[in-house]
């Protein structure tokens, strides 16, 4: 659904740092109207700007509350959301048995409550409209498992499967959903107000421990992808008439998704005979000696 013009009205979270920062830019310059949100509405005006076609909201994910008055805000100021961006995160690292049960609910409820908080509040607009476009940020971690992030690994997927199973039920009403999955692109999550880390408590993780903070956090202002190139991507994705059900986001993320179908498919193949062997035995025939 857009206007004559073409424009669109994009709702993105996370918009004060990272990724989401790009994500706004991007579609502003791209001539479309853009609800940007974070917990602090002064931090996104300062990184976004100010445009006749954005309106800055104050919104914490975790919060429905805040959801809901955020979707009434942006409805009130432009009449309908066209594209939502689950954006928001943060980063919980550490061996899972370092992080603790407090940091493990952070982590779920930023990376997965959070954007089913949004989308919940969202999907009655949409589905008014019979139209939309619902776009959420997973990750490689979404597809394989990595030390150290097991946290996140498991936020990312149950984005993964909340999202599969989403685009089916909200099909029926020309709602469209894409799950994004970016390799290492250079954004502030490996910075501190990004990322916290497990604070070493088992002697034997120590040494690994140190080898993965010190891989990390070289990681920072390092890697490879472009986010603005992303945002530039996904404003691309959202013009088309039947947008992609997943984008694999980079070249490094295109190899990661590679080797894991391969290793899919090996798995498969290694057990395939017992695998295909666990149905019920067919019944004797009726009348047959026993």
């Amino acid at each position: 659904m857009t206007d004559k013009t073409g424009k669109k009205i994009w709702f993105i979270t996370g918009a004060a740092r990272g990724m989401g920062v790009d994500f706004a830019k991007a579609a502003l310059a791209a001539g479309h109207a853009v609800v940007a949100t974070g917990r602090d509405t002064g931090a996104v005006t300062k990184v976004v700007g100010k445009s006749d076609d954005l309106l800055v909201v104050k919104l914490d994910v975790t919060n429905g509350a805040d959801a809901e008055a955020a979707v009434r805000a942006a409805v009130h100021r432009f009449g309908r959301i066209d594209v939502l961006v689950n954006n928001a995160g943060n980063f919980f690292a550490g061996y899972f048995e370092e992080l603790t049960p407090e940091q493990i609910d952070r982590q779920l409820r930023t990376l997965l409550i959070g954007p089913m908080n949004v989308t919940r509040a969202v999907l009655p607009v949409m589905r008014k409209q019979r139209s939309g476009h619902i776009i959420t940020i997973s990750s490689t971690a979404g597809l394989v498992g990595f030390a150290f992030c097991s946290a996140y690994a498991a936020a990312k997927f149950g984005v993964e499967g909340w999202m599969d199973s989403l685009q089916q039920e909200v099909g029926p009403f020309g709602i469209t959903t894409t799950i994004v999955n970016p390799g290492f692109f250079r954004t502030e999550l490996l910075e501190p107000a990004s990322v916290t880390y497990a604070k070493p408590s088992i002697e034997d993780y120590a040494d690994r421990t140190a080898e993965q903070l010190k891989w990390w956090q070289a990681q920072s202002g390092k890697q490879g992808g472009d986010p603005a190139k992303l945002a530039r991507a996904l404003v691309t994705i959202a013009s088309e008439a039947q947008p992609p059900r997943r984008f694999i986001a980079g070249a490094d993320a295109i190899a990661t998704a590679e080797q894991r179908v391969a290793d899919l498919q090996a798995q498969i193949d290694a057990h395939r005979d017992l695998s295909t062997s666990l149905a019920f035995d067919e019944l004797e025939p009726a009348g047959s000696a026993r």
